[in-house]
C-alpha cells in the first residue's frame, strides 16, 4: 500500500483516511476480511524479515540505523494500515477491542504473579 503524504492524527482519522483511499480506488471489492487478514499477515512477515537475524541488542537499536529504521517504520505503517482497514470492514473499534483485551490480560496476569516472568497464564 502507498503511505499517506502527511501524518494522520488519531485512529478515527486514520480509519477514515484508509477507507477513503480504498473507496477512491474502488478497492472495497477486494477488501474482504480474508484478503485483508492475509495482507496483514504478509506485512507482519515483512516486518519480521527486517528483524529476523538481528541480535536482541541490534533489534532494540534498529531505529538508530537510518536505512533499517526507515524500513521498519514503513513496514509498521503497512501493518497499521491493514489492521485499521480490517477492523473497519469488520465493524470493530480497535480501541474498544484492545482495551477489553488489556483488561482480560490484567485479570489473567496479575502483577503479583506475572511480574518478571514470561510464563503463560493457565487457561
Amino acid at each position: 500500500m502507498e503511505h499517506a503524504a502527511e501524518p494522520v492524527p488519531g485512529l478515527t482519522a486514520l480509519t477514515e483516511a484508509v477507507r477513503a483511499f480504498a473507496v477512491d480506488r474502488d478497492w472495497e471489492q477486494f477488501h474482504t476480511p480474508k484478503n485483508l487478514a492475509m495482507a496483514l499477515a504478509a506485512e507482519v512477515g515483512e516486518l519480521l524479515a527486517e528483524l529476523q537475524w538481528l541480535t536482541p541488542a541490534e533489534s532494540a537499536a534498529v531505529m538508530a540505523d537510518p536505512d533499517a529504521g526507515a524500513r521498519v517504520r514503513a513496514e509498521l505503517g503497512d501493518v497499521m494500515i491493514y489492521l485499521t482497514r480490517l477492523a473497519d470492514v469488520l465493524g470493530i473499534d480497535l480501541v474498544v477491542a484492545a482495551t477489553a483485551k488489556l483488561r482480560d490480560s490484567a485479570r489473567r496476569y496479575p502483577v503479583d504473579r506475572a511480574r518478571g516472568t514470561a510464563a503463560k497464564a493457565p487457561r
